[in-house]
């Protein structure tokens, strides 16, 4: 399976690739994504439920970032094993552009991916339409993700600001469990 996609992101270069390799935004944005943790440099452990087609199953794997030329490229190598359901490994360059403006970031990206196991015997059509629609959702999350500090904040319940903390707790939490 290959993807290729351009994405405009309502931000600077810096400020996406920073978002980019942001632990918590990218668990927040991945949709089904349950965990993702350092497991040395520039290496994630990563924990996520997807589905496909008939076949939903909870994947563990791990993501390496490769050729990285920060603020621009990096490559990222990934695999994962979802028990019966079968596995999936591959890699998706990601490029990142100054957009037509100061403000703005122009983000391609190529994946090529292999699945094997029950995830295999589905066909094609299934994955690729599958991998699609968690890459879209992914994009319209991340840039929710990357435009909520623009908002005006609501006035904390208290004065320490924990209201606020809560709110975008609950926002992400709502985001989460649409997937």
């Amino acid at each position: 399976m290959e993807l290729t996609e351009t994405h405009h992101l309502p931000v600077p270069q810096n400020v996406a690739w920073e978002a980019l390799n942001d632990t918590e935004i990218l668990r927040a944005c991945i949709p089904g994504c349950e965990s993702i943790e350092a497991d040395g440099e520039n290496a994630y452990a990563v924990a996520m439920t997807a589905s496909v087609g008939p076949v939903k199953a909870k994947f563990k794997g791990r993501m390496n970032l490769v050729d990285i030329d920060a603020p621009h490229t990096y490559t990222i190598v990934f695999e994962g094993q979802g028990g019966t359901a079968g596995f999936g490994k591959g890699q998706a360059k990601v490029n990142l552009e100054p957009g037509d403006n100061a403000d703005s970031t122009t983000l391609t990206y190529t994946a090529n991916a292999q699945v094997g196991g029950k995830l295999a015997q589905i066909g094609s059509r299934l994955v690729d339409g599958a991998a699609r629609k968690i890459a879209g959702e992914f994009f319209k999350r991340f840039s929710a993700q990357l435009t909520q500090g623009d908002e005006p904040e609501a006035e904390p319940d208290s004065a320490d600001g924990e209201g606020v903390e809560k709110k975008r707790k609950r926002s992400w939490t709502a985001w989460i469990s649409k997937s």
